[in-house]
């Protein structure tokens, strides 16, 4: 009985939580009652609520109080983000509805100096992603963080997110209508994800080393990017040795270094978009 009673005053409170959710979906409030709602499903260490706009940086609904952004997280959205694989993937148009990162990182994700010198500071043990698109230029992606006194996410809470994901889609979606313009005055130019690649060497790399090198960046193993790009993974080694070769480098992480600089001097040139 005392386990029936328990299940009812859980679902209760679900409702209640719900219901409250509803009641602030036309206020600049609704993102704190979001996460208050995303909490009686799942358990996490943080909650990020961005915007991604093709040509612009994301924009953060959540939390906008910048005194709770860490170093880390300004890092990221300065210009790290462009090697996220959240945003990669929403920049390619394959973002599921709920992911955890590990479904949607590169195969060698971990080695990447971004990892290493960016997205590890984080200290996260597993991050799930929530997708919902906004319109046809953005996309609003919810990030719960989960540190390891939690471990990973239990099969049961993404089940959870699962099941509520097209209440949580219909609610975010009618907030944005009635408060985007309250955020588009954070909206800054930045160039796009595919330029910022797509031009880093211009001149030096030809187009197939351009295009290796943003693998490479983004954490894709030569196997990995060999069967992207369906070539043989000798032809790979080599474009690899002459990317090198030709940057004057010796490692990933000088690579990523010259990479920094080339976003650095497209923030500092006119737009790009």
């Amino acid at each position: 009985m005392n386990s029936i009673n328990g299940q009812d005053s859980q679902q209760i409170n679900w409702q209640k939580q719900l219901a409250s959710l509803i009641d602030h979906i036309r206020l600049r409030s609704f993102p704190n009652a979001l996460e208050e709602f995303l909490a009686s499903q799942c358990h996490f260490d943080s909650v990020l609520m961005l915007t991604f706009k093709k040509s612009l940086k994301p924009v953060v609904l959540h939390p906008t109080n910048q005194a709770e952004h860490s170093p880390t997280l300004r890092s990221y959205l300065k210009k790290e983000y462009i090697l996220d694989p959240l945003c990669t993937s929403i920049e390619q148009g394959t973002i599921p509805n709920i992911s955890r990162l590990s479904d949607i990182a590169p195969d060698s994700f971990e080695t990447t100096e971004y990892y290493q010198t960016c997205y590890k500071d984080f200290d996260f043990v597993d991050e799930i992603n929530i997708a919902i698109k906004l319109d046809n230029d953005v996309t609003c992606a919810i990030t719960i963080g989960r540190k390891s006194r939690l471990g990973t996410i239990t099969r049961a809470e993404l089940k959870r997110l699962n099941d509520v994901y097209p209440i949580i889609n219909s609610l975010v979606r009618q907030f944005w209508l009635s408060q985007s313009q309250e955020y588009v005055k954070y909206e800054t130019e930045a160039g796009a994800m595919k330029h910022a690649l797509s031009t880093f060497a211009n001149g030096v790399l030809t187009k197939r080393e351009q295009e290796i090198t943003a693998l490479i960046l983004q954490g894709h193993s030569s196997k990995a990017i060999a069967n992207q790009l369906n070539i043989s993974l000798g032809t790979v080694k080599v474009h690899r040795k002459n990317i090198h070769t030709r940057l004057d480098t010796s490692t990933q992480s000088e690579i990523f270094t010259l990479f920094l600089s080339h976003l650095n001097e497209l923030d500092s040139s006119p737009s790009t978009s």
